[in-house]
């Protein structure tokens, strides 16, 4: 039996999220829908990380198996013909072996959460930033987020609703870049909490407001409490880039980072 990955892009705005959803459309649905129809399978599909409502994908991993051979551009187009009108599009597909998963063969994910730091607000990009309005001091986001990297007991960030076993993340990537009116920051790990992300941009937003220092973006980490976190960013500026693939080292990346969860 043919295992096959594929890389999808979505707009998550109209959608319940990744996973099927008894309260809405998902985009597992539409995606295992439009297999169905292009070759008569009822079958289910693994992603690399499940996404909330709202999030969005330049590059959701999944894989899938299917009972026979297929050109693999045939996979990628005659999905996406299945798919349309709906915003979601099949970038490539590839044959695997057996022993690949989209989320356990997972290294690492990367994620973008763009923030429009303007007074007006966006007319090209509703639902694909979060627009804040007041002035934001990029460098002192910098300073805070500099506090997050690293090995942590992220408990402050992480949802009431999380089934991670361990709160213990390993942070390796929270930084910013400013392009014109955009604050873009980027956050790499292994596995995340829910709504892990979108609770520490909130938090270094607060820093960037001058409403919170850096030691108090540092101490709200140190509290390990979920009541010390600043305000959830909105899930419209979130999105999956990224997912890497090879082979894990135990020592640098224990395996207390075991559930892959995406917070969003």
């Amino acid at each position: 039996m043919p295992r096959y990955k594929l890389v999808i892009e979505y707009d998550g705005t109209s959608f319940t999220g990744w996973q099927r959803q008894l309260n809405g459309r998902s985009v597992q649905q539409a995606v295992e829908e439009a297999i169905e129809r292009f070759c008569g399978e009822s079958v289910r599909i693994h992603c690399a990380g499940r996404t909330d409502a709202g999030v969005h994908a330049l590059h959701q991993v999944v894989h899938v198996d299917l009972s026979r051979d297929h050109r693999t551009d045939t996979v990628r187009d005659a999905l996406n013909a299945h798919l349309r009108p709906e915003p979601v599009v099949v970038v490539s597909a590839m044959q695997v072996d057996d022993g690949f998963h989209a989320r356990l063969s997972a290294v690492k994910r990367h994620y973008l959460y763009r923030i429009l730091n303007r007074r007006p607000p966006s007319a090209l990009d509703v639902n694909r930033v979060w627009h804040v309005p007041w002035p934001l001091r990029a460098d002192e986001m910098q300073r805070a987020a500099r506090e997050l990297v690293g090995r942590h007991d992220f408990t402050t960030f992480r949802a009431a609703e999380c089934q991670a076993n361990s709160p213990i993340r390993t942070l390796d990537r929270f930084d910013l870049e400013e392009l014109g009116e955009e604050i873009r920051v980027h956050a790499s790990a292994r596995s995340f909490l829910h709504h892990q992300v979108r609770s520490m941009v909130g938090t270094i937003m607060k820093a960037g407001s001058g409403r919170w220092s850096v030691a108090d973006v540092r101490a709200a980490l140190d509290a390990r409490d979920r009541a010390r976190c600043g305000p959830m960013a909105p899930p419209c500026g979130l999105y999956l880039v990224g997912v890497d693939y090879g082979v894990r080292d135990p020592s640098k990346d224990p395996a207390t980072d075991d559930h892959p969860i995406t917070q969003l």
